[in-house]
C-alpha cells in the first residue's frame, strides 16, 4: 500500500496541452530608471535616446512604449555611446577599452490579437574592436581610449587616447586606417619652441568635427592645446595655444569660432581664421563662478534670440563644491539647476531641421540631463525653462521603496479622478518621440502603488510597457515632523536668506530624487486599496494606520485620532523602541486626491506588519509584532485588540532600531546550539543495549513517517523571539460557527503558526450596502467580534497567507463585487474551506469543522520555504472562455511553484529570481491575471508573466535609412536573459511538461550588493536562509545522500 501511495503519477497528454495554453514564463520589460547609468547618446534623426550602465547594458528609448535593451558579454561599464544617425546603429565604448558596434534588427512579422503586425525590433551586437598597444611600450595606457568622434559621413570613427594619439577606424567594418593615425609627436613638431618646452601635451580630451567643412576636426589636448586638423591633407590648419587645462570643446554652428571649457571653471571663445596659423589668445575668456572645473559645455544659437550657453560644473569650490549643477545662460537670464545626484551627461534636442537659408542657426527645444539617479528634461522654449514630467524612466527610488501593491481592472471613474488629482504633472509634450508603438491599447487599466520611506505613496500607470507616474500622496502632513511640509511654500521674496541665495548663484532645485527622509517613522509598510469605494489604507513604521477617502476638492480639516493598545495592559512588557508620531492638533490643508479620514495609532508604536480593508463593512484590520486589532472607521470604534505575544518575546519590545538585544539573542542561541550538539554527541558515544534499541526504534519511526522524497522538518521552538508577529489578515463571509449560517469573519496568522478566526456581527450586512454616513440609530449599534476558532500548525511555521474558498473551491470575491454584480456570486450552498499557506506547507481545511482536507509539504519536497503567495486567474490562450484559479508560490530560492486549487496538485515550476537576491524576493508582488513585479535594483522593477495569454511587452517599429535583415529575435533583458557571443538572445524552453523547468538567471543587475532596506518586507527568516549552521549543513548532506537511492517524484496527499 505504501508503494502505491508514493508511485510516480503518469502524465495526461490532454492536461499537458491545457497547461501549455495556460502557463508560460517570460521576463517582459524593466520599469524604472536604469541602475548606475554611465553614458548617454541621442539620435536626432530617429529621435532615440540610449543610456549605458556600469553593468554593461545599453537601453534605448523613444516614444512611450518604444524601448529595447542590448547586453554586452561582459559586465563592464559603458563609458561612451555614439549613434550612427538614421541608420539604427550605435557604437559603445567599454571600460575595458573595447569598442562595440550594435544594430537594430527586425524580427519576423507576427500576429497580435488576430491582426498581422510588423516584426519586433531588437538590438544586436555585430562586431567589436580593441586598439593594439604601441610597439615597444609594455603598458597599454598609451592606447587607452579617452574620447570618440563619429564623423557626419558615418564611415569614419576618430579615437582619442591617453597617449595623445588619434586613431581612425573604418565603419562599419571596424578596420583601422594605419595611414591616418595621428601621433602626438607629429603635432609637437609644429609647435613654437616656447610653447613646446619639453612638456607632453597630455591625453586627448575632446574631438569635434567642423560644422561646415567636412574632413576637418578639432583636437583638444589636456594641457590646453587645440589643433584644427585637416584629414585630407594630414596637416594642421591652425593651432590654438591654450595655457589652461582643457575639459571640453564645442563649435559654434557657423564654424567661425569655438568655445573651450577649462578646469578653473572658465570658458574661452576662440576665432577660427585662415590668416594666422598660431593663435595665442582667445577673443574672450570668462570665469562665471571661479575655482571649479567645467565638465562639459554646449552652445546653441537660435535664429530668433541670442545664443544659449549650457555647462555643467563651474561652481565655486569652497562654497558649493558638494553641489551637482548645470547652468543655462541667455542674455540676462541665468539659472543654475541644482540636482541631488551627479551629472553624467547631457544633450539638447533641436527643433525640426531649419530651412536651407537658416543653416547658421539652430533652435534648441529641450535639454536632457542624465543624472546618477534620474533623468531630467528642461523645456527651453517656455518662459522660465520649466522641467518636463517623464512618461517613463521615472525614479522609482526617489525615496526608498518599502512596499508595493498592484490593483487590476481599475474602474474608469476612479482612474479619471486619480489622473485629475495629479494633472499638474501631466499634459506637456515629451520631446523624445522615436519609433512607433504598435502595442494594442490595454483593455483594462492597472495601478501599481509603491510605498516609500518618506511617507509617500506613489500611483503608477502599469497598464503598458511605460510605467507612468499618475499621482503622489504624502502622509507627512498628518503629523508633526522636524520639517513640516506645506502645500503653500513661503514666498522667497519674504525670506532675506532665500533672496540673497537667489541673487548669486541663481540656484533652482530640480528633480524629484531625494533619498533623505525627514523622519524614518513615516515609512509606509503596508497598502490596501478598495477600487470600488475609493477607500485607501496605509500603515507605517511607527504603528500608524491611516484611512483615506478620495476627494476632488481641496480641504482643510482635522483628522480624527484613535489609539489602540495591543498589549491590553499585559504586565512584564516594556516598549524600548521609537516613540509614536505626534498627530497635528489643528486642521491641516490637504490637496485634491486621497485625504485622511481617521488615524489609528497602535500602541506600542511598532511597525505594522499586516493590514486588511473591507470597505463594504467599513472595517480595517491591522497587525504588528505585538498583536492585531479591528477598527470600525465609520463609527470610529475599536472592535477588537488581541495580544499575540509569547512570554519570551522580549525582542518584540525593542523596535527595529535596537540591535543590542539581537546580538545578545544571537550569541545566546549560538551557545545553546553548541551545548546541544555536545550533549547529543555524548549521547551517541554510549554503547548500551538500551541506546541501540532506542536508535533502532527512532530510525523505524522515521521511515514510517517520512516519505522517500521528503525531508525531515524539525518543529520550531515555541519560545522563538518575534513569534507573535502578525503575518497576514483576511476578511471573509463564510461558515465559522456552524454549517448553515454564514457571516462576516476575520482571520489572522502569526509568526508562530497560530491562526485566529473571529466571527463578526456587522450591522446591516444582510440588508444591502453599508452606507458611509448612516443615521443615529445605525451608529449606535457597534460591530462585535467573537473568537470562533484557534488553530496551531504542528511545526509552528509562520503563516504567510490565509484565503477562504467557496463551495466550488474558488476564492471569495472582493468587497462590493458580489453585491454590485461585478463578479460571479460565491457558492454558499456547499461547504467552504480555508487555504492556509505557511512557510513550510500548503494546507486546505474544511469549514466550519476545520478538519484537514489536503496538503502539500513544500519544504519537505523541495527543501525551500514559502515567501509570497497569491491566487491568480489564468486564462487560456487558445480558448476564450476557459480559465483556472491557481495558487502561485514564490520561495526563498527564487522559484515559482504553481498549484491548482483546492487539490494543491503541482502544475509547473519556474526559476525566476536569483536566490541570493533577497531584496528581489522580498519585493515581489503578483497581479490577479498572472503577471508580477520585483526589484532588480533600488530603482528598477522587472516585470514578468506566468500566463501564456497575458503578456505586457514592447511592440513597436522604427523607420531606418537602411534595410534591416529579417531574423526572429527575442527582446533581451538586462536582468539576465541568455545571450550568445553575437548578442542574440536565446529563448527559454517553452515545454511545460516538466515541473523542473529551468530558466537562466545570470543577472548582472540582480546582484547581492543591493541595499536590503529598499523594501519593507525583509524578515529574520529571509536572512536566516544564508546563515547555515554546521548542524544544518550536516543534515542537508545526509538528506542528499539518502535521496540518491530513491526515485524522484512529487507526493500529493
Amino acid at each position: 500500500m505504501m508503494k502505491f501511495r508514493f508511485r510516480r503519477q503518469g502524465t495526461d497528454p490532454q492536461r499537458e496541452k491545457i497547461k501549455q495554453e495556460l502557463f508560460a514564463f517570460n521576463k517582459t520589460v524593466e520599469h524604472g530608471f536604469p541602475h548606475q547609468p554611465s553614458a548617454l547618446a541621442f539620435d536626432p534623426k530617429l529621435q532615440l535616446m540610449a543610456i549605458g550602465t556600469k553593468s554593461g547594458a545599453i537601453k534605448v528609448y523613444g516614444a512611450p512604449g518604444v524601448e529595447f535593451t542590448g547586453l554586452h558579454k561582459d559586465t563592464t561599464a559603458v563609458t561612451q555611446i555614439n549613434f550612427l544617425p538614421g541608420q539604427g546603429r550605435l557604437l559603445s565604448l567599454l571600460d575595458d577599452n573595447t569598442i562595440h558596434l550594435w544594430e537594430l534588427v527586425a524580427g519576423a512579422p507576427r500576429e497580435v490579437g488576430g491582426v498581422k503586425k510588423e516584426g519586433v525590433v531588437s538590438l544586436q551586437e555585430v562586431g567589436n574592436y580593441s586598439l593594439p598597444g604601441r610597439p615597444g611600450i609594455e603598458s597599454c595606457s598609451a592606447t587607452r581610449v579617452t574620447v570618440l568622434l563619429l564623423l557626419k559621413s558615418c564611415d569614419l570613427l576618430c579615437i582619442g587616447t591617453e597617449g595623445g594619439g588619434v586613431y581612425f577606424l573604418q565603419l562599419p567594418c571596424l578596420s583601422l586606417k594605419d595611414n591616418q593615425t595621428l601621433l602626438q609627436d607629429q603635432v609637437t613638431k609644429s609647435l613654437p619652441d616656447d610653447y613646446r618646452c619639453g612638456k607632453s601635451l597630455g591625453p586627448v580630451e575632446s574631438l569635434q568635427e567642423h560644422p561646415q567643412q567636412s574632413g576637418k576636426i578639432l583636437i583638444g589636448y589636456s594641457r590646453g592645446l587645440v589643433v584644427l586638423w585637416d584629414l585630407s591633407t594630414r596637416y594642421a590648419d591652425q593651432l590654438f595655444l591654450g595655457k589652461q587645462q582643457l575639459e571640453s570643446l564645442v563649435w559654434e554652428r557657423t564654424g567661425n569660432l569655438f568655445v573651450s571649457s577649462h578646469n578653473d571653471g572658465g570658458y574661452s571663445v576662440w576665432p577660427v581664421t585662415s590668416s594666422n596659423t598660431y593663435n595665442h589668445q582667445p577673443v574672450t575668456s570668462t570665469i562665471p563662478y571661479d575655482d571649479e572645473w567645467m565638465d562639459k559645455l554646449l552652445l546653441s544659437v537660435p535664429c530668433s534670440s541670442s545664443p544659449v550657453l549650457l555647462y555643467s560644473g563651474g561652481m565655486p569650490r569652497a562654497s558649493y563644491g558638494d553641489r551637482h549643477c548645470l547652468t543655462i545662460q541667455q542674455d540676462k537670464e541665468h539659472i543654475t539647476l541644482d540636482f541631488t545626484s551627479r551629472v553624467i551627461d547631457f544633450f539638447t534636442i533641436q527643433s525640426p531641421e531649419p530651412e536651407k537659408g537658416d543653416l547658421d542657426f539652430d533652435d534648441p527645444s529641450a535639454l536632457v540631463v542624465l543624472l546618477e539617479e534620474e533623468l531630467v528634461v528642461i523645456d527651453l522654449q517656455s518662459p522660465g525653462w520649466p522641467s518636463l514630467p517623464t512618461p517613463y524612466l521615472a525614479p522609482l527610488h526617489s525615496s526608498a521603496i518599502t512596499c508595493s501593491c498592484h490593483i487590476s481592472s481599475v474602474p474608469p471613474k476612479l482612474w479619471e479622478r486619480l489622473v485629475n488629482a495629479g494633472k499638474a504633472q501631466h499634459g506637456l509634450h515629451w520631446p523624445i518621440s522615436g519609433g512607433k508603438n504598435l502595442a494594442l491599447p490595454s483593455k483594462q487599466q492597472e495601478l501599481l502603488l509603491t510605498g516609500h520611506e518618506d511617507g509617500t505613496v506613489r500611483f503608477w500607470d502599469a497598464s503598458g510597457v511605460a510605467l507612468t507616474p499618475l499621482y503622489k500622496l504624502s502622509t507627512a502632513n498628518v503629523f508633526h515632523t522636524d520639517c513640516d511640509p506645506s502645500d503653500d511654500p513661503q514666498d522667497p521674496s519674504d525670506d532675506p536668506d532665500m533672496q540673497q541665495e537667489e541673487e548669486w548663484p541663481p540656484f533652482r532645485k530640480v528633480g524629484c530624487f531625494d533619498p533623505y527622509s525627514d523622519d524614518p517613522r513615516l515609512g509606509i509598510q503596508k497598502i490596501s486599496l478598495c477600487k470600488y469605494s475609493n477607500k485607501l489604507v496605509v500603515a507605517g513604521t511607527a504603528g500608524q494606520v491611516i484611512v483615506l477617502g478620495l476627494s476632488d476638492e481641496r480641504s482643510d480639516h482635522l483628522v480624527d485620532v484613535s489609539v489602540v493598545d495591543l498589549l491590553q495592559d499585559r504586565e512584564g512588557f516594556t516598549w524600548k523602541g521609537h516613540d509614536r508620531l505626534e498627530p497635528r492638533l489643528k486642521p491641516a490643508p490637504f490637496a485634491p486626491g486621497f485625504q485622511p479620514l481617521v488615524l489609528v495609532q497602535c500602541l506600542p508604536p511598532a511597525s505594522v506588519t499586516a493590514v486588511a480593508l473591507h470597505a463594504e463593512w467599513n472595517l480595517i484590520a491591522f497587525g504588528t509584532s505585538h498583536g492585531f486589532g479591528l477598527f470600525d472607521y465609520h463609527r470610529r470604534n475599536t472592535v477588537l485588540a488581541r495580544c499575540t505575544l509569547h512570554p519570551n518575546d522580549s525582542l518584540a519590545m525593542e523596535g527595529p532600531l535596537s540591535r543590542v538585544k539581537s546580538l545578545k539573542k544571537s550569541l545566546r542561541q549560538s551557545f545553546r546550539r553548541i551545548r546541544k550538539s555536545r550533549v547529543s554527541g555524548k549521547k551517541r558515544t554510549i554503547n548500551t543495549p538500551t541506546s541501540k534499541v532506542q536508535e533502532a526504534n527512532a530510525a523505524l519511526a522515521e521511515q514510517e513517517e517520512v516519505a522517500p522524497v521528503q525531508r525531515r522538518i524539525e518543529p520550531r521552538s515555541a519560545d522563538d523571539s518575534l513569534s507573535g508577529v502578525v503575518r497576514c489578515l483576511c476578511f471573509a463571509d463564510t461558515f465559522l460557527r456552524d454549517g448553515t449560517h454564514h457571516g462576516p469573519t476575520l482571520w489572522a496568522g502569526t509568526n508562530s503558526g497560530s491562526v485566529y478566526a473571529y466571527a463578526l456581527e456587522v450591522p446591516c450586512v444582510g440588508s444591502g450596502r453599508v452606507s458611509d454616513r448612516g443615521g443615529a440609530s445605525e451608529s449606535s449599534v457597534c460591530v462585535e467580534a467573537v473568537l470562533g476558532k484557534e488553530i496551531q500548525l504542528m511545526h509552528r511555521a509562520p503563516v504567510v497567507s490565509i484565503c477562504v474558498l467557496d463551495g466550488r473551491g474558488k476564492p471569495l470575491p472582493d468587497p462590493y463585487e458580489a453585491s454590485q454584480d461585478l463578479a460571479i456570486a460565491p457558492d454558499m450552498t456547499n461547504a467552504h474551506s480555508v487555504l492556509i499557506a505557511s512557510e513550510e506547507q500548503l494546507k486546505v481545511f474544511s469549514l466550519p469543522k476545520v478538519s484537514a482536507k489536503t496538503k502539500f509539504k513544500l519544504t519537505a519536497h523541495e527543501g525551500c520555504r514559502v515567501r509570497k503567495v497569491a491566487l491568480v486567474v489564468f486564462s487560456s490562450a487558445a480558448q476564450e472562455d476557459y480559465s483556472e484559479h491557481t495558487l502561485v508560490c514564490l520561495t526563498n530560492l527564487g522559484d515559482m511553484h504553481l498549484f491548482n486549487i483546492p487539490g494543491l496538485r503541482p502544475q509547473v515550476r519556474y526559476d525566476c529570481i536569483r536566490k541570493e537576491d533577497i531584496s528581489g524576493i522580498a519585493s515581489c508582488v503578483f497581479t490577479k491575471n498572472g503577471q508580477g513585479f520585483y526589484l532588480i535594483s533600488p530603482s528598477e522593477y522587472e516585470r514578468f508573466s506566468l500566463s501564456a495569454k497575458v503578456v505586457t511587452e514592447p511592440l513597436f517599429s522604427v523607420q531606418l535609412d537602411r534595410l534591416l535583415d529579417d531574423s526572429t529575435t527575442t527582446q533581451p533583458q538586462a536582468n539576465g536573459t541568455h545571450k550568445n557571443q553575437m548578442g542574440q538572445t536565446e529563448e527559454p524552453p517553452s515545454s511545460l511538461s516538466s515541473p523542473n523547468l529551468d530558466t537562466p538567471l545570470d543577472s548582472p543587475l540582480s546582484c547581492a550588493d543591493l541595499t536590503l532596506d529598499s523594501t519593507g518586507e525583509l524578515t529574520v527568516e529571509d536572512v536566516r536562509d544564508f546563515l547555515t549552521t554546521v548542524d544544518e549543513a550536516e543534515n542537508n548532506l545526509k538528506n542528499i545522500k539518502e535521496e540518491e537511492g530513491h526515485t524522484t517524484g512529487i507526493l500529493i496527499n
